[in-house]
C-alpha cells in the first residue's frame, strides 16, 4: 500500500492562502491519480481536486478558480494551493492515491480552519 504524508494545514483568516503537500512513498509513475478530498463535521467526504497521470485535472465547482492542484514527480509530491479561502472551506483535507494496479490509499488528514 502507498504511504501518504500530508502537511500544510492550519488556521487562516478568510481570504487567506494555504498550500497543502502530500508526499507519496511510491513513484508517481505508478500512480493513476492523486487527489485531495475534504470532510467537514457532519458532512460526507467530498472530492476537492485530482490530477491524473496524463496531467488532466478535475476540480469541485466550489473551488474552481481558487484552488490549484499540481505535482512534482521528482519529489513524489502533490500540492494543493488554496487561495481566497472561505469559512466553508474548513474541513479535514485528505490525500488519496490510486495506483496503476487500482489500489487505493489515503493519508491521515490535515486540518484546515478558515476563521477570523
Amino acid at each position: 500500500q502507498v504511504q501518504l504524508v500530508e502537511s500544510g494545514g492550519g488556521l487562516v483568516q478568510p481570504g487567506g492562502s494555504l498550500r497543502l503537500s502530500c508526499e507519496a512513498s511510491e513513484s508517481m509513475w505508478n500512480l493513476r491519480t492523486m487527489g485531495w478530498y475534504r470532510q467537514a463535521p457532519g458532512k460526507e467526504r467530498e472530492l476537492v481536486a485530482e490530477i491524473s497521470s496524463d496531467d488532466t485535472t478535475n476540480y469541485a465547482d466550489s473551488v474552481k478558480g481558487r484552488f490549484t492542484i499540481s505535482e512534482n514527480t521528482t519529489k513524489k509530491t502533490v500540492y494543493l494551493q488554496m487561495n481566497s479561502l472561505k469559512p466553508e472551506d474548513t474541513a479535514v483535507y485528505y490525500c488519496k492515491a490510486v495506483t496503476t494496479w487500482r489500489s487505493i490509499s489515503w493519508g491521515q488528514g490535515t486540518q484546515v480552519t478558515v476563521s477570523s
